[in-house]
């Protein structure tokens, strides 16, 4: 935060330089002007890089590109005071995390000392993705490159996540001729990813606990209204950094999620392998509040660096 406001105070201690003409001594004009497209990005990351100079002492600047802003904004002016503004977020990630565990059948068997230990892997594949988009207008006003701008806009966003998991060391049915391998809290654990339930919600079964299969979380849909207003700052020709904040209603569900558990319990058929799945229902929520609720606006209050051409 601080090394921001850093970024912030330099940024406008040198705006302060500039005059309130506004065409350039090549005389292009600084402003927005009728049929101009523009591009916002998230400014967070700038001003961290610029207070990174008034931070640590010796301590080269770093440039972080993760923000708290995952949004696009493009704009179309239909003249110098009126644009037409649109939103987008897109977003896909995976990622898979291995842990290695004791072979449990070798270890029945164990070798003579100082043979190493068997190894099995156990695997954690999480993967998540995001869609949002917003649509409305936005007016300005002011004379000089310091703008005012509000307006309204309608946008929605969707977002999905699961985890998978699979086990080096297999529960084997009791019966089988082998000993059967109930789950272990240790060596199935996964580290982060709380796969593991030693009394888990799973029906007919005995109480040697479940191991998690597959986690879906509920599907999240978001539709919002809102209003904005900010200002922008022309630093040089067609390019200004601005402030924004946002309030309106936001509407909320989220889906049926489900989580599939595996269990070496007994169940009401006999000694077997146990694999069921428990359901949570469906919510939803309503809001009246800074626009926070709808992620393809990101925060409500937000410093974005916008390019016109």
């Amino acid at each position: 935060m601080k090394k921001q406001f850093a970024g912030i105070t330099f940024l406008f201690l040198s705006l302060g330089s500039f005059a309130q003409d506004l065409t350039s001594k090549k005389g292009e004009p600084i402003l927005p002007e009728k049929g101009d497209w523009s591009i916002g990005i998230d400014a967070t990351p700038f001003l961290n890089y610029i207070g990174n100079f008034f931070g640590t002492p010796n301590k080269a600047p770093t440039f972080n590109w993760l923000s708290t802003n995952n949004t696009i904004v493009g704009k179309y002016f239909f003249d110098g005071q009126t644009a037409l503004r649109a939103g987008v977020r897109i977003g896909a990630n995976s990622n898979t995390v291995r842990f290695n565990t004791e072979d449990r059948v070798a270890a029945l068997t164990p070798g003579t000392y100082p043979a190493a230990t068997a190894q099995k892997e156990n695997r954690w594949i999480s993967s998540s993705s995001a869609f949002g988009l917003s649509a409305g207008i936005e007016k300005r006003k002011g004379k000089t490159r310091l703008q005012g701008l509000y307006g309204g806009e309608i946008g929605f966003y969707v977002s999905s996540s699961k985890d998978k998991f699979s086990y080096g060391n297999k529960l084997i049915a009791p019966g089988s001729g082998v000993t059967a391998i109930i789950v272990d809290s240790i060596g199935d654990n996964i580290p982060g990813a709380f796969n593991i339930n030693k009394n888990p919600p799973v029906e007919n079964t005995d109480l040697n606990g479940g191991r998690i299969t597959e986690r879906k979380n509920g599907t999240q849909f978001s539709f919002g209204l809102r209003g904005f207003i900010g200002v922008e700052y022309f630093i040089i020709p067609k390019i200004s950094i601005g402030g924004e904040f946002g309030m309106g209603l936001g509407f909320t569900t989220v889906g049926k999620s489900s989580v599939t558990y595996e269990t070496s319990g007994t169940t009401t058929f006999g000694s077997s392998i146990a694999t069921t799945q428990v359901s949570s229902p469906k919510s939803g929520s309503f809001s009246l509040d800074t626009d926070n609720k709808n992620s393809v606006w990101g925060p409500s209050g937000v410093i974005r660096l916008n390019f016109y051409f």
